[in-house]
């Protein structure tokens, strides 16, 4: 037995442990190595919410800065030819799905769906010109207004836009938060005609990779149970495990919302008391790797997500910034989740 690498000093500052021994996949390869706000119709995409709406208890919310952009080497001459023929493929609006109007109204960053949904049932949604009714689709040709104001539809007729974020502890995932506590999308640049949606959440306490893209499709591809997509963590725990505790995490561990496991685990060494594990798991429930070591008597103090299916957090990549995918990284993405390019047939079965 090979005895683990031990993690850098480094590693150790940044809380990021060592590669695990799983294989890489296409996207880390192609990715470079160095790797709601509401406003008026328009200006944002949304429609301002109605006086009244939020309650005078919440709190102020802070004021805070942008993340900055990861700046990193342009890829070769080939790659970036291919990322303009692929930013310049559209689909045809006459080859385009009709959507649910709810969705196809978040999607558009007009609100969230379930917003829409209560619009909808109030009837604040025309579909050219009659009142919509939940369930109704809307088509490319369609006009829409919400609120008495015409609303662009965005529609998936390119490649969507993939985000990549490293979150930093006491950051929230969330537009809307009472407490006024900073938001990850208060840093992030905005969109002009839609809005970036987090693959999954990281609780307060957690950092690490986030991925935010503006396709829905791509965002339940990662995040369904149903696809078992892999999520990997950085895990510092203080004391070492057991073997016993070994074998219960990974066989399974019964939790209060049902039976969770750790598919893969390994030591990355550590300094003192602490020693530093990464885990990979293939759900995304709250707190999970939290619990699950909790379950042992364990507490972790320290979790950092390093790796969420295809995509690996790149090295380069500092707490509180961003690196937004090239349009040649985005279409690996898009045909590793079986979606279809703009120009080519989707290999979804």
């Amino acid at each position: 037995m090979t005895t683990p690498k031990k993690m850098t000093k480094r590693q150790m500052r940044d809380g990021v442990a060592s590669p695990s021994k799983t294989p890489k996949t296409p996207l880390k390869k192609a990715m470079p190595s160095a790797a709601s706000r509401r406003g008026k119709v328009g200006q944002q995409g949304t429609i301002a919410p109605a006086s009244g709406s939020h309650p005078s208890s919440e709190q102020p919310k802070l004021q805070v800065s942008r993340a900055k952009k990861l700046v990193v080497r342009s890829p070769n001459q080939k790659i970036q030819e291919r990322a303009r023929e692929l930013k310049e493929q559209r689909v045809s609006s006459h080859d385009i799905e009709p959507m649910r109007l709810q969705k196809a109204l978040a999607a558009s960053g007009v609100g969230s769906r379930r917003e829409m949904e209560q619009w909808i049932t109030q009837g604040l949604v025309k579909i050219n010109g009659k009142v919509a009714q939940l369930g109704d689709k809307v088509a490319p040709d369609d006009e829409i207004s919400v609120r008495g104001q015409a609303v662009k539809i965005k529609w998936p007729d390119r490649l969507p836009r993939i985000l990549l974020y490293y979150k930093q502890e006491g950051e929230i995932v969330s537009r809307d938060d009472p407490q006024g506590r900073v938001s990850i999308f208060d840093r992030l640049p905005q969109t002009a005609s839609s809005r970036w949606v987090a693959i999954g959440r990281l609780d307060i306490n957690t950092s690490g990779l986030l991925i935010l893209t503006t396709s829905g499709e791509l965002v339940n591809r990662f995040a369904h149970p149903s696809f078992e997509v892999e999520r990997e963590y950085a895990v510092r725990i203080l004391g070492e495990l057991t073997d016993e505790q070994r074998q219960a995490l990974t066989e399974g561990v019964m939790l209060e919302d049902g039976l969770a496991k750790i598919e893969r685990l390994f030591e990355q060494g550590g300094e003192g008391a602490n020693r530093w594990y990464n885990v990979v798991i293939k759900e995304g429930r709250n707190r999970e790797v939290r619990r699950l070591f909790e379950s042992q008597g364990l507490t972790v103090s320290r979790l950092v997500r390093v790796g969420f299916g295809p995509i690996g957090l790149p090295a380069r990549l500092k707490r509180g910034q961003y690196y937004e995918l090239n349009q040649f990284e985005v279409a690996n993405i898009v045909r590793w989740a079986g979606m279809s390019i703009p120009g080519q047939r989707s290999k979804r079965k």
